[in-house]
């Protein structure tokens, strides 16, 4: 683990001829992605800002200083992170003391809630300003947090439009600022391109599987998918597989590849999930960011999840809509099929994902109609993200 440099400098406030100095905390591969995107506005504003915390791969390409690995916090479910509870605390404990002793002028936490809300109440106690990006689901469990997020943060940047209003009825400041993907995802993603690019032919039917990008839920959902895309394969022998493995867990996928007797059967790349989403006809996803990125492809999916079993007791009951899945919570609807826990059975997995290669061949109006669902969709997400938070936390800095 890298050392943490004894001071991130501290260089004025924005708005004057110095840089201002930020620390950051994205808990895994999505908040990394997030966060990089939120420092090219940074950078564009601030070319010499100093910024160092706990980050990932994008970050660390803007010139940020990953003190601790994202991949440190990318944990889910109550169960998971009480394994791992005495380290990440001990993580959180030094970089509390780090940012008490060389204050940064402000705190930016990147989703990662239980970690980053008790952080930000401490730092906000002690005169640091913060702010939160991606506001916590609180419209769709947990609204409890929303007392812990008042104390915790100065401002809220949301990625939905429907939160700052939302957030405003409890006296929270917040912008939305639409979601970074959605200028990143083309509006008309191009097939041939990303096919040409990953070997594959323009005509042969694709099934693209992700099974998470966290250890805990490559545990519980890699060997269910390729036992599913099995069942898949046998009613379509020709259909090809492919699976963008985040680099740290490819050992991980590989091994229940392996184990499904499927490992010779499918193409597994390092990254490049977005190239993948692009190339698919169908994929079957784990439930998380990746289904709002799957949805901004336009990709027919099959939403699935499964957990540890007391997590999921827990979870279920702070439940407060009907989807968990981000493409159903923003349709408001069930435009996709979501298989959660038990229901996450190979069989009906690959029943899912038949249904929609089904229709690709005997219904397209059905996959055309939900392209143009989730075209609406990116519609209203699509901003100008990156000027919107900078020009948001510039006069944070300034008040």
């Amino acid at each position: 683990m890298p050392e943490a440099p004894s001071a991130l400098p501290v260089r004025g406030v924005a708005g004057t001829s110095t840089t201002p100095s930020f620390a950051m905390v994205a808990g895994e591969t999505s908040g990394d992605l997030l966060a990089g995107l939120l420092l090219d506005g940074f950078r564009g504003r601030w070319p010499d800002l100093s910024a160092g915390g706990i980050g990932g791969v994008q970050m660390m390409r803007r010139g940020f200083q990953a003190w601790w690995p994202s991949e440190k916090l990318a944990v889910r479910g109550y169960v998971e992170v009480l394994r791992h509870y005495r380290e990440i605390v001990g993580i959180r404990t030094q970089l509390r003391q780090k940012l008490l002793a060389d204050r940064p002028d402000l705190f930016i936490g990147v989703d990662a809630p239980d970690f980053n809300l008790d952080l930000e109440a401490d730092l906000k106690a002690a005169g640091i300003r913060t702010v939160h990006f991606v506001s916590p689901a609180v419209w769709a469990w947990r609204a409890d947090r929303v007392a812990k997020i008042r104390r915790s943060v100065d401002h809220v940047l949301c990625i939905f439009p429907f939160e700052p209003a939302l957030l405003a009825q409890h006296g929270i400041a917040a912008t939305y600022v639409g979601h970074p993907l959605a200028n990143v995802i083309p509006m008309k993603p191009d097939q041939a391109a990303a096919r040409l690019q990953l070997g594959l032919d323009p005509d042969e039917l694709v099934l693209a599987l992700l099974p998470g990008s966290r250890r805990s839920e490559v545990d519980y959902l890699a060997q269910r998918f390729f036992k599913a895309a099995a069942l898949v394969q046998k009613a379509h022998p020709a259909i090809k597989i492919i699976v963008p493995a985040v680099p740290a867990l490819r050992v991980q996928i590989e091994r229940a590849a392996q184990s499904a007797g499927m490992l010779a059967r499918v193409q597994i790349v390092s990254g490049q999930s977005h190239t993948v989403l692009a190339a698919c006809d169908v994929t079957l996803i784990a439930s998380g960011t990746a289904t709002l990125e799957a949805a901004l492809y336009k990709r027919p999916m099959v939403i699935a999840y499964n957990m540890n079993w007391l997590s999921w007791q827990i979870m279920r009951r702070k439940k407060l809509q009907p989807w968990v899945g981000l493409p159903n919570i923003l349709c408001r609807d069930f435009v996709v099929p979501e298989l959660l826990q038990h229901a996450a059975t190979p069989h009906a997995l690959a029943d899912g994902v038949l249904q929609w290669l089904d229709a690709k061949i005997a219904a397209p109006e059905n996959i055309r109609a939900l392209e143009q669902r989730f075209t609406k969709l990116h519609e209203e997400l699509q901003r100008d993200t990156a000027k919107i938070a900078t020009d948001a936390i510039q006069k944070i800095l300034a008040g």
